[in-house]
């Protein structure tokens, strides 16, 4: 007999998550303005140069997330549009630039300190032309890494990926990421007149490989189980918020807390919606303003969302072993976009998780900078999966007005209950 949640008994490692993320920041902006070097980092740099190094940081996406869930997405955006800048372009990206003119009552947390260093990579477009903006504020200086095309993967390049590193994107894309990123070291050791510890870094990589670990587990428990036992707004921060802090013993401990959270309430036999009739997958960033819209169908269709690219892309895609940390680091980093966006990568592993976790209909957000969504839709398909493309940005809610009526139509018209 399953058993009801109670989505006010949250799990422990979500209110832990979350509780640890704002006083984390509370403290950095103690440290920055006690002088410590601040950096900004886009989600796909090599976060784990900086923590070796002690260099405070913050990812951008994450910050737009925050950003999006204070509700402060359209005045940050109306302040990048006040700059000439467009605001109708990777509004995810973009948030936090304008954000950051905001006045301090007005911004999530009390704003983000100034940093000192923005690092990302030359994805797309857009992303570097962004970073560029924050290289011409008068504390700020821009390093870029390169991005490069992907090369087709081995089938099942999740099994491969964690030690067979070379053989899942090529050893010249390796060669270049790993070159850019020891220079990046040295731009760093340069300007804070400190050398990197090689050790160090080989810990932090342990750390987040121990993480992955937890989180692969993580995920085998909730694909094997029936009904849903935990909502997935629980588990998107008990597994973003350790991402974060990737290579930290906490993160590694609130890695294994989710997981034994998760298997507590299996045991318990508990159900986010016992009379669970449909089971969804949702393809694309998180909808950070209205998180409640993923457990918003579950009354009238017996729908629960099973699945999100968090848990599943920390479980197979940043696990790297070898001898060399900084070959480890590029080779955690090439290709990691790929695994979720390009095809085949990314739609052979949507397909294998949609089959695991026993989906019933997909939606797929579809955001400006997400190549070959069309194909990742018709691989799910053409496995007999219903998908619903909702093309918009999960940072800018005019363009994802009306999601949860083109959702609601969508279980009515083409996704059958469960048998």
């Amino acid at each position: 007999m399953s058993r009801n949640v109670d989505f006010g008994e949250r799990l422990s490692s979500a209110a832990a998550a979350t509780a640890y993320q704002k006083d984390w920041f509370h403290s950095l902006s103690e440290r920055v303005r006690e002088g410590a070097p601040l950096a900004l980092a886009n989600a796909d740099a090599p976060h784990e140069v900086l923590r070796a190094m002690d260099i405070p940081y913050v990812v951008n996406q994450w910050w737009s997330s925050i950003i999006s869930a204070k509700r402060a997405g359209a005045a940050s955006l109306a302040a990048v549009a006040a700059r000439g800048l467009p605001d109708y372009s990777r509004q995810y990206d973009v948030l936090p630039l304008g954000a950051q003119e905001l006045p301090a009552e007005d911004a999530p947390w009390g704003g983000l300190p100034e940093p000192r260093f923005a690092i990302a990579e030359r994805g797309g477009d857009v992303t570097h032309k962004i970073f560029e903006q924050w290289g011409r504020r008068a504390d700020t200086e821009t390093f870029l890494l390169s991005r490069t095309a992907a090369d087709p993967a081995p089938e099942g390049w999740w099994d491969l990926v964690a030690h067979r590193w070379e053989d899942v994107f090529g050893a010249e894309r390796i060669d270049l990421l790993q070159g850019e990123i020891e220079e990046l070291i040295a731009w760093l050791e340069e300007r804070l007149g400190r050398a990197l510890d090689r050790g160090r870094l080989a810990e932090v990589m342990a750390l987040g490989n121990e993480q992955a670990e937890w989180n692969r587990r993580t995920r085998g428990l909730l694909a094997e189980a029936r009904p849903l036992p935990v909502p997935v707004t629980d588990i998107i921060p008990s597994v973003m918020v350790p991402q974060w802090h990737r290579g930290t013993e906490w993160a590694v401990q609130a890695a294994r807390r989710l997981h034994d959270d998760v298997a507590r309430r299996i045991d318990e036999g508990a159900a986010v919606w016992p009379a669970e009739q449909r089971r969804l997958m949702w393809i694309g960033r998180g909808l950070w303003s209205d998180l409640d819209m993923y457990r918003s169908f579950q009354e009238e269709f017996g729908a629960v969302f099973v699945w999100s690219m968090y848990l599943a892309i920390a479980a197979d895609g940043y696990a790297r072993y070898g001898a060399d940390p900084v070959r480890c680091l590029a080779a955690r980093f090439v290709g990691l976009t790929d695994l979720l966006y390009v095809p085949p990568m990314s739609s052979s592993w949507y397909v294998k998780e949609a089959i695991a976790h026993g989906v019933d209909g997909v939606v797929h957000l579809v955001a400006d900078d997400t190549p070959g969504g069309a194909l990742i839709t018709a691989a799910l398909e053409d496995h007999g999966i219903p998908v619903l493309e909702i093309r918009g940005s999960n940072a800018d809610s005019r363009s994802t007005a009306g999601v949860r009526e083109r959702i609601a139509a969508f279980l009515r018209d083409r996704v059958a209950p469960s048998a």
